[in-house]
């Protein structure tokens, strides 16, 4: 993985093989993020799983062996006291073009992933939500 912080944005590159969210995390502490936004993402990945929010913690997961294109990925990452907490949702086409969407839950990267993120300063945290079962966002 590569990175660089510039005005504020954060340039990460994946390569082939590598854990998706342990290469941002490792991103994002090499740049002493508090919070981000993700701005935009492209790549591929594959050995992934979305999940769909059913209830209080409750989600269908579904896991994915073959490689994607990963055409959108949107959310936050928060550092909390001892790890960062990620909230990503993706859509990944397959080559029927048949999209895929949710969660992310794990990926690796299958041939290469770019991605851009918005650094704040901002401190957010999540806590839980006794009537949803969520990680609600506390600005």
């Amino acid at each position: 993985m590569d990175c660089k912080e510039e005005e504020g944005l954060i340039f990460v590159r994946m390569y082939a093989g590598e854990d998706f969210f342990e290469e941002l995390e490792k991103a994002c502490k090499r740049t002493g993020t508090v919070t981000a936004v993700v701005l935009s993402a492209v790549g591929m990945l594959s050995d992934f799983e979305l999940g769909y929010f059913r209830a209080k913690g409750d989600y269908a997961k579904q896991s994915f062996k073959k490689p994607h294109e990963l055409v959108a990925l949107s959310g936050l990452i928060i550092r909390e006291p001892k790890v960062y907490n990620f909230h990503l949702h993706a859509a990944l086409a397959d080559e029927k073009k048949k999209v895929k969407g949710g969660h992310l839950f794990s990926a690796k990267v299958k041939v290469t992933a770019e991605i851009v993120l918005f650094k704040s300063g901002h401190p957010l945290h999540r806590e839980l939500e006794e009537d949803t079962g969520l990680m609600g966002l506390k600005i």
